[in-house]
């Protein structure tokens, strides 16, 4: 179960944590920013029946709540895996999730409605924990799960490569100078 490699003698001797990548954050953050950042403007311009005011202080709460979905953080020690949230957001996530490592019983795949695959530990008690794969040192995770169970990580990939969001960063990015074009317009208009 527990080897005496070097890099195990490490894991053991100190908690890891992992974060959502910062290229995936960033990209969502942006790509959420790019779609709702001219709203305010182009509801002033065209004098919506909602108020500019009561769709910023939305954006502003919305954002606020993605911010705190992506401070997601995973941690691992000798004892078990645990998926938490920044202090200030927890009660709208529920705060989480841990598992002992003892009680790990299997890593199931199950597909997604885009295609893909995700997989959950199974825990003792058949509760379902899905494992983060959208952080960045994912394949020190998967050595760490391994490390500590006896369950087989080789066949598991990440989510999403690195590849796939740049090129969403990408339009992301045509998006935001689209956006600036729109915003001046619209404050042209007013």
């Amino acid at each position: 179960m527990v080897e005496s490699s070097p890099s195990a003698t490490l894991a053991l001797s100190a908690p890891q944590v992992f974060h959502i990548s910062p290229l995936i954050r960033l990209t969502l953050l942006l790509l959420y920013l790019a779609l709702m950042g001219p709203l305010p403007f182009l509801a002033e311009a065209t004098d919506a029946a909602v108020s500019p005011m009561v769709l910023a202080v939305g954006i502003g709460l919305g954002g606020l709540g993605i911010y705190g979905a992506l401070g997601q953080r995973v941690e691992v020690d000798s004892d078990g895996i645990r998926v938490t949230y920044p202090v200030w957001i927890r009660w709208l996530f529920r705060g989480g999730w841990q598992l002992p490592w003892r009680e790990a019983q299997a890593l199931k795949p199950r597909s997604t409605g885009q295609g893909g695959i995700v997989y959950y530990f199974i825990g003792a008690d058949q509760q379902a924990y899905l494992l983060p794969m959208r952080v960045a040192g994912f394949a020190r995770l998967l050595g760490l799960v391994e490390t500590y169970t006896d369950l087989d990580t080789q066949d598991i990939r990440p989510l999403a490569q690195p590849w796939m969001y740049f090129i969403l960063l990408g339009f992301t990015l045509l998006l935001l100078l689209v956006d600036g074009w729109t915003i001046t317009t619209a404050l042209q208009m007013g």
